[in-house]
């Protein structure tokens, strides 16, 4: 406000006050009485001077007024200030810090890249070492070169599924007729089925075996769990096992073994054992096969399926059973088909259960064959079947009634055909009604 503002209120004042004592004593110029005049000026001037006082206060007071507005105007300002200066400090702070974090993520990744460089670098020499000792010409090295790829694997889970390949390749070269090469194929064989079994400290999950070709002795795969194992063309000798063994996605065991065991063998993998040839003893007793069972053309010198359960269908079309062939109260829950197919000796079917079709047609039973207290409960066919020892279907029940068309009998020892089937000069058929 300029002082001349101020200046021209002070002169307002003076004039409403002389303006107000001017008509004030001319009022009392004109009061009747004489004695009451003197009284009634004097009334005047000091209303007159109560006027330009209070004009003055009010005027004061609006000064004061406006001064205090003016300061908390400026209070606010400066308060507005304040906090755009403390809102562009925090900004600065945040970017500062910003930046500082980017910064210490940069170093961190670098930290972390050249950390894995150097455990990958690490990797790579220690592996390269373990290959060139599994390389040696000397067993020792070569055995120690397989335990040094065993702890690198048990030490670098990404690494396993590599090293298993390595081992399975090592098995699958060409072994020499010697004793030391001998212990090291089999030392590589525990090392792969050790940490294939699911209750040890060493598991190793998610790797399959790839053994085409290899030449295995005594391989034991007890308790494994089995992950698209394949043994095509391989070479079996000793005691092969896969007992209690459980068996996920495809097993090919178109292999040559000697002894054989599947005992308590579960899961549902398919089992192809086409061509297979098992010149030992067999033994598939009290397994549970989730999976498809496929052994066409299989050859086997002895067989047992006791008390196993197949659940999918199974197949021995053109197998060769050179030996017994038990299957002892086993249940077939898929169809079974054994066509074209010869036993030499035994085939034991007691008590075994049908629970689907089973095909017998153009089966060449040599020795006996006891399907005694069997449940058919499908279609049955022994069609063209041939039966050249003593035969018996005591007690056996079927759904239907079989079909044995065509189906001859050589031999004159004890035969027991199902109800309403008899011979007729060495043929088999139904009984006329």
């Amino acid at each position: 406000m300029p002082w001349w503002l101020a200046l021209l209120g002070l002169l307002v004042a003076v004039l409403v006050g002389w303006l107000v004592l001017d008509w004030l004593l001319a009022e009392a110029d004109r009061a009747a009485q004489a004695d009451t005049r003197a009284t009634l000026r004097v009334d005047a001037i000091r209303t007159g001077l109560t006027v330009v006082a209070g004009t003055g206060g009010g005027l004061a007071l609006l000064f004061a007024a406006r001064r205090q507005w003016i300061n908390e105007r400026g209070q606010r300002h400066q308060e507005a200030v304040a906090a755009r200066e403390q809102a562009h400090r925090d900004r600065v702070q945040a970017h500062a810090e910003a930046v500082a974090e980017a910064a210490q993520r940069h170093q961190d990744r670098q930290a972390a890249s050249a950390e894995h460089d150097a455990a990958e670098r690490r990797l790579t020499e220690l592996y390269v070492r373990a290959i060139e000792l599994v390389g040696s010409d000397n067993p020792a090295v070569r055995l120690g070169g397989l335990h040094a790829l065993e702890r690198l694997g048990q030490d670098n889970p990404g690494q396993r599924s590599t090293i298993v390949a390595v081992l399975c390749a090592y098995l699958r070269m060409p072994a020499p007729d010697d004793a030391r090469e001998t212990e090291v194929r089999r030392t590589a064989q525990r090392m792969l089925t050790r940490h294939l079994r699911a209750d040890h400290d060493t598991w190793w999950p998610g790797v399959d075996l790839d053994l085409t070709g290899a030449r295995l002795d005594a391989f034991d795969a007890s308790g494994c769990t089995l992950v698209d194992l394949d043994l095509t063309g391989a070479v079996c000798t000793g005691a092969t096992s896969f007992a209690r063994a459980v068996v996920r996605g495809r097993l090919r065991l178109a292999a040559e073994f000697e002894d054989a065991v599947f005992d308590d063998l579960t899961g549902d993998a398919d089992l192809v054992l086409d061509g297979a040839r098992f010149t030992g003893r067999v033994s598939f007793d009290r397994a549970d096969l989730g999976g498809e069972l496929s052994c066409r053309g299989a050859s086997f010198a002895e067989l047992s399926f006791r008390g196993a359960t197949l659940r999918q269908p199974s197949s021995f079309d053109r197998a060769h059973f050179t030996g017994s062939a038990t299957f002892r109260e086993a249940v077939f829950l898929g169809g079974l088909s054994i066509e074209h197919a010869t036993f030499d000796e035994y085939a034991g079917f007691r008590r075994a259960r049908f629970a689907d079709m089973a095909l017998f047609r153009w089966t060449q039973f040599r020795g006996d064959a006891w399907f005694e207290g069997g449940r058919f409960e499908g279609a049955a066919s022994f069609g063209r079947a041939g039966f050249h020892g003593p035969t018996s279907f005591a007690d056996a029940t079927f759904a239907r009634q079989p079909l044995f068309d065509q189906a001859a009998v050589t031999s004159s020892g004890t035969h027991v055909w199902p109800t309403n089937v008899v011979e007729d000069r060495g043929r088999l058929r139904l009984a006329d009604r």
